[in-house]
């Protein structure tokens, strides 16, 4: 595992890379999306495991964070550039639309489409990090397609630390599940949106504890099909026929992390490099 510095002065074109980026581990459910639905695209993942959690911090510093990923990405000729983290997108996304010349998305415009043409009883659940929640992005973004949908947000910030032990059906984290849908529940949501790129590994359990009349909303292969067509618009589909080499940045190696992300793409994760600030 190294670090090593790379210019970014070149154009990007067709054959650069997609750059995605998440707090920890997470994000790495976009990338299995965008993986099945764009098998040939290189993709650069960048996880700051070093400093998840984010969304128990304060909006300056996911901000300040946010910069920081983004110029690293950039600088590596990025032709796309997709903000995986959900409390990123909510405090952060125009800092970084400022600083890119490239396309960028993000899970909440994709997961919020979704959700808004899912729900029947008009009547959604949000649930994801503190300052995603503190934010109300999910609330302005569904509305926006429908203001007549009733929203119920619930913070869940120990959620993100469970996943990243591994503990997706532990005693502890289904007792947890329990406790933040309870309120929800006693709404009569008939969808609830995975407002974290971390929940979606908690997918089973959660479906359990709603049960099948709630439809779970994971945003990932929404964002991935967005991607797509973004690409295919602008004529920035890679020429490349075949399997790419994809590379995974990330700011510390946690315990387990390696397993992990293994389980969440179904395949090897290699290429795995450590950058230190």
């Amino acid at each position: 595992m190294r670090n090593k510095a790379e210019g970014g002065s070149r154009r990007p074109g067709a054959a650069s890379p997609i750059g995605v980026f998440d707090s920890g581990v997470g994000g790495l459910t976009v990338v299995r999306a965008l993986m099945e639905r764009l098998p040939f695209e290189e993709i650069l993942y960048f996880g700051d495991t070093a400093r998840v959690p984010y969304g128990v911090k304060s909006t300056e510093t996911i901000t300040a964070y946010a910069r920081q990923i983004t110029e690293f990405l950039l600088q590596r000729n990025v032709k796309l550039l997709v903000i995986a983290c959900n409390t990123m997108a909510a405090v952060a996304r125009d800092a970084v639309v400022g600083l890119s010349a490239v396309p960028v998305l993000d899970v909440i415009t994709a997961g919020a489409a979704q959700a808004a043409a899912a729900t029947q009883a008009k009547a959604i659940g949000v649930i994801g990090t503190p300052a995603t929640i503190r934010s109300e992005a999910y609330t302005r973004a569904i509305q926006g397609h429908d203001p007549a949908i009733r929203i119920v947000s619930q913070a869940c910030p120990l959620f993100v630390p469970l996943v990243e032990e591994g503990w997706f059906d532990h005693p502890v984290t289904r007792l947890t599940a329990a406790e933040y849908l309870e309120p929800l529940l006693a709404e009569r949501i008939d969808t609830l949106v995975l407002g974290c790129t971390h929940y979606p590994l908690l997918k089973p359990l959660l479906q359990d504890l709603t049960g099948p009349g709630i439809r779970l909303i994971d945003s990932a292969e929404a964002m991935a099909a967005i991607a797509a067509k973004l690409l295919a618009e602008a004529g920035m589909e890679t020429p490349r026929r075949n399997a790419p080499g994809h590379r995974f940045f990330v700011t510390d190696v946690p315990h387990r992390f390696q397993a992990i992300g293994e389980l969440i793409l179904g395949k090897g994760l290699t290429r795995v490099e450590i950058v230190k600030w």
